[in-house]
């Protein structure tokens, strides 16, 4: 069943026929998709269904009454009304809103309204001034005001993008099958024979880029103990696209390399102190949301305790810090669908719900998210609340494969020991108690996750022995190896048993080690000559050998 989102919406057929002022609802509805990205209504549909009753009939001349309806009580409202027949027989309408890429749409009353997430919100006179400022910021990426005919790109970036593109696994063939102008119109990169802004960004020349309003420009500053500058990285130049600023960043600063020991057992754990996947996904988010048509630099402040992304302008309206987990409007599509193909980020464009898996997992915090009078900071810290949480979670997760949303819950309730209802609601930026039990209920089930008290005030706790010993007692399941750990097994088996096929590595560490991940970690060790691999085919066979 199709989810009501940011595009799509279904309603009941008594929605427009019951009565009259229910027309005036719809008109609402058609306003907020024209305001955000245009959307589909399917009406006739009833909430947790996907298809109309059987013995369901709709009128052949109402598709025509609510479009001339719809036009005569809505404002630069573009929308295409048809009827439709299921697979059951049952029939349906289904009304296509339009986006609308310059003008704003209301109602003929003077209401305006926004398609937000899998909601319809009214738009208050401030947040009418803000959507009016951010149009052109929404439609900056395909204009050709430059006049930079398309032939003129880069050559080395062009042939970069080419090849990227190739290599996604994200990527349909029928998509790397194109070739030429036909890709980058594809892309948005070329229209009308012309560069399009975002093609200046992405393959564009460095006096291309550089004569664009308002570049990107990243700049890294670190911080001592007394809030004094000592070190300071600028990328200002304009010869780097989106992804080659993102490497830039992560290849020239060292604090990304540094890392934390922390007790593994018999062992130590390296932990990084800024996982790059945060950074990474951090500047991703920073290039993909800024609004172009404004100026001001990307700043990452490095303190000794914590590291601050200060992105120029506010949030897309209808996204706030608190709905920031499961709200995405991309005020740049076209180049967050670069990024997502390029796998720099995730699908919805935000990636906050892999920042706070990663962090939660790490024994951090959240990241904070504050919105300023012209920019957005996002800071992530740089402590460890409790450094056995990372254990603890990577053993729950071996045994029962928690889903993105367990893992975030369940490392929001580890790090403060119990939760109540309202906390966790808070926290997730849920806006309903119901939505919780995605969350949770599992993890109650599976006994990960204890309860006292009832309703809002109900408690969620982790049993506090268990985060003191780490004794969890579940079975755990090598399928999560690290790869390191992985790397040492299969050396300390070849050690002992000599001469061994992969099938017979694989039996004595562990059959639920996915055969793929042995495989790879096997091709590493010869590459680095760690161990040596004789034969072919089914008789190939791995042994050890010391190195110097």
């Amino acid at each position: 069943m199709k989810s009501e989102n940011e595009s799509f919406d279904r309603k009941s057929i008594r929605y427009i026929l019951d009565k009259h002022t229910d027309a005036n609802d719809l008109a609402c509805d058609c306003v907020g998709f024209a305001n955000a990205r245009g959307g589909i209504i399917q009406l006739g549909i009833e909430d947790r269904e996907d298809a109309p009753p059987a013995d369901q009939l709709v009128d052949d001349d109402l598709p025509e009454q609510i479009r001339k309806r719809l036009s005569q009580i809505t404002i630069n409202v573009g929308v295409i009304v048809r009827k439709e027949i299921a697979s059951n027989g049952g029939e349906s309408i289904e009304i296509k809103v339009f986006g609308n890429e310059q003008s704003i749409a209301s109602t003929s009353d003077g209401r305006y309204f926004l398609r937000v997430s899998d909601e319809t919100r009214r738009l208050l006179p401030d947040d009418l001034g803000r959507l009016v400022a951010e149009r052109n910021s929404f439609i900056w990426e395909l204009q050709t005001t430059k006049r930079i005919s398309w032939e003129s790109f880069d050559p080395e970036k062009h042939n970069d993008f080419v090849q990227q593109i190739q290599a996604s696994d994200r990527v349909s063939s029928f998509v790397k099958e194109k070739a030429g102008r036909e890709l980058l119109e594809y892309y948005q990169l070329v229209r009308s024979n012309y560069l399009t802004n975002l093609g200046i960004l992405w393959i564009g020349k460095r006096e291309f880029r550089s004569a664009l309003l308002y570049p990107p420009e990243i700049q890294c500053i670190k911080f001592d103990e007394r809030g004094r500058k000592i070190q300071k990285y600028v990328w200002n130049d304009y010869t780097m696209n989106p992804l080659e600023l993102i490497e830039a960043v992560l290849k020239d600063v060292p604090d990304w390399k540094e890392a934390y020991e922390i007790p593994d057992g018999l062992f130590r754990k390296s932990l990084p102190v800024y996982d790059e996947v945060v950074v990474r996904e951090l500047l991703a988010n920073a290039l993909v949301h800024r609004p172009y048509t404004q100026r001001g630099d990307v700043f990452l402040n490095i303190y000794p305790d914590r590291l601050e992304v200060h992105n120029p302008g506010l949030l897309p309206i209808g996204v706030t810090p608190y709905n920031i987990l499961h709200t995405s409007i991309k005020r740049n599509p076209h180049l967050a669908k670069v990024f997502y193909d390029l796998k720099l980020m995730e699908g919805e464009g935000s990636g906050f719900d892999l920042m706070y898996e990663t962090l939660l997992s790490s024994g951090r915090p959240a990241p904070g998210v504050k919105e300023g009078d012209d920019r957005v900071v996002v800071t992530v810290e740089k402590r460890i609340v409790k450094s056995g949480i990372v254990d603890f979670i990577t053993k729950v997760n071996q045994t029962y494969y928690l889903s993105q949303k367990e893992l975030i819950a369940l490392g929001l309730i580890t790090q403060h020991e119990a939760m109540t209802a309202n906390d966790l609601i808070e926290a997730l930026g849920l806006s309903k108690t119901d939505y919780l039990k995605n969350w949770i209920d599992r993890l109650k089930k599976w006994g990960l996750v204890s309860t006292r008290g009832k309703t809002r005030a109900t408690e969620y706790f982790v049993e506090p022995r268990i985060l003191r010993t780490l004794e969890f007692k579940g079975k755990t399941s090598l399928k999560g190896i690290e790869h390191h750990r992985l790397r040492e097994l299969v050396q300390r088996d070849l050690e002992i048993y000599g001469k061994a096929s992969i099938s017979q590595i694989h039996e004595r560490i562990g059959k639920e080690i996915p055969r793929r991940k042995l495989r790879v970690v096997l091709s590493e060790l010869v590459k680095s000559d760690e161990i040596r691999l004789e034969g072919r085919g089914r008789g190939a066979k791995y042994y050890w050998t010391k190195t110097a």
